[in-house]
């Protein structure tokens, strides 16, 4: 009897152990299920929040030194500037609070309070000039920005007077290059050598960097307290810009800037987004206005009507070059006309026989006092452009299509700055980077390329140097652009084209312009 009660105990002993162990089994089934589950949600959730970025021929991450087009973008995200662009071409506050000219050479610029670097010290006044110093010091690509500043005095811990060699206006726009940490630098022998990787100010910092790449997180020090969707962003240093093109297709890399606009040839029809916006660079006809020919507005005009602009970009150029009417960006506050051809030969006709010249024997006459005047021009253009060369011929064969002989010199590039310098030419295919400042004293000012001379003009762009009411701003912009289009003292042609294109997988407000392909990152995010 006893011997069954301990045979029973036992079974149901062993019964006990297996239940428990069937359970066990099932709890722990259960809990990896969900660890796997939560591990894979972690995993997307940290996809979701990174980007990854190809820059090829990188130099140097410090945006003072470098000369990569890319790393300036970059550098927009992480080093902010005093002040920057918006995408319609207004100056828009950064570091600086306030900023203020007190007489016509000298402003005077306000920081923000308790700015910071991403190691939490602080951004003083001392940091800007010694940024403005290092740009003064050797060639940058801000160099042009700081070459009319005298000297830069620091007033107290946040303020900075900036004196200017001569007035200049719309100056605040020059003030927009990235800020730099000096006591970081100041140990440094050879600046213009350095490879550290300078402090960040701006929505991201840089946390390691190696001969492969970048790896950057949001800097929580960043005076700005807007939540980034993107936590962390890769840059991943490509060789060439076809090694960029094979990552992007094999989805290494998100994003890439590109200056090629036939992208199709380079990464094949695989899925991805593109927006195509305007460069800086810009091609036009100067007109020598003091030419006995070329004074006259007819002629200028007739001249203008005659080049098929488009037929020209897409001879030479392809997809890649905007047709451009005027030197400030359409979609600029000041300029917000759409640029188009004004290709129409039977108006570049009519204009000249409204004139009261004459066609006869293949050329355009006139007959004034007794004096008869032919219409022949001469065309400067440097022969070491290849393409420029091209573009002038069409545009002399567009001349002579209505009647207006043209004689193409295509010379040396010294003899072609020779020209230019000394204005010997009654035209010449000439180009501009064009900056961010609306300021158009360089096509229109005092000693401009086409030697155009215009009282009313000179008055309004004198006027500009103290106004700074936007609505009387574009009221004196609308009456320049009016007497521009009448007047045709140089023919702007067309300006460059970049692309952004990015995978699939992103989204958000993709808004790049010439100033950052990198605008509004802030609100992009990935699927």
């Amino acid at each position: 009897m006893k011997g069954n009660i301990i045979k029973y105990l036992f079974i149901l002993f062993v019964i006990f152990i297996i239940i428990f162990a069937v359970y066990k089994m099932n709890f722990e089934s259960k809990k990896d299920g969900e660890d796997s589950k939560s591990n894979v949600q972690e995993a997307l959730l940290q996809e979701s929040s990174n980007l990854n970025i190809g820059i090829a021929n990188f130099d140097n991450i410090n945006p003072i030194i470098t000369q990569n087009r890319d790393v300036i973008n970059l550098s927009t995200i992480l080093y902010e500037p005093l002040l920057s662009i918006t995408t319609d071409y207004k100056i828009e506050l950064k570091l600086v609070r306030e900023w203020s000219k007190i007489n016509e050479n000298t402003y005077v610029i306000k920081l923000k309070d308790d700015l910071k670097w991403d190691d939490g010290s602080k951004i003083s006044a001392n940091d800007v000039t010694y940024t403005i110093e290092k740009l003064k010091e050797k060639k940058s690509v801000y160099s042009d920005n700081v070459s009319n500043i005298k000297s830069a005095e620091v007033v107290d811990s946040t303020t900075i007077k900036i004196n200017l060699d001569k007035e200049e206006a719309f100056f605040e726009y020059n003030l927009i290059f990235p800020i730099i940490s000096k006591d970081q630098f100041s140990g440094e022998a050879d600046f213009f050598k350095s490879r550290i990787v300078p402090k960040s100010s701006g929505m991201y910092k840089v946390v390691s960097a190696s001969t492969e790449g970048l790896e950057l997180e949001e800097n929580n020090n960043w005076y700005q307290s807007e939540k980034r969707k993107i936590n962390k962003v890769k840059i991943v240093f490509c060789s060439t810009m076809g090694d960029a093109y094979n990552s992007f297709k094999i989805g290494n890399i998100d994003m890439i800037c590109t200056s090629n606009i036939n992208i199709k040839e380079y990464i094949g029809t695989i899925g991805y987004l593109g927006k195509d916006y305007k460069g800086r660079e810009l091609d036009y006809i100067s007109l020598n206005c003091e030419r006995n020919i070329l004074s006259r507005k007819e002629v200028r005009q007739a001249i203008n009507y005659a080049i098929d602009k488009n037929k020209i970009i897409s001879s030479v150029y392809g997809s890649e070059y905007y047709v451009s009417s005027f030197p400030l960006d359409y979609g600029s506050y000041l300029y917000n006309k759409e640029s188009t051809s004004s290709y129409n030969k039977n108006q570049a006709k009519k204009v000249l026989e409204d004139a009261g010249w004459k066609y006869k024997y293949e050329s355009w006459y006139k007959t004034e006092n007794y004096r008869t005047t032919t219409i022949y021009l001469d065309l400067i253009v440097d022969s070491s452009n290849k393409q420029r060369v091209k573009v002038a011929e069409l545009i002399k064969k567009q001349l002579e299509d209505i009647g207006i002989n043209v004689y193409l010199y295509k010379v040396s590039n010294s003899s072609y700055k020779s020209y230019l310098k000394n204005k010997n030419y009654d035209m010449i295919i000439t180009g501009v980077y064009n900056g961010y400042s609306p300021s158009l004293e360089y096509f229109l000012g005092k000693d401009n390329i086409s030697n155009y001379k215009n009282d009313e003009i000179t008055n309004i762009l004198n006027d500009l140097k103290n106004i700074s009411d936007e609505t009387q701003i574009k009221e004196k912009y609308k009456r320049i652009i009016e007497i521009y289009e009448d007047e045709q003292p140089f023919i702007c042609l067309y300006r460059n084209k970049l692309k952004v294109i990015y995978s699939m997988k992103l989204t958000g407000d993709f808004t790049p312009n010439s100033y950052t392909a990198y605008y509004n990152l802030k609100k992009w995010y990935r699927q």
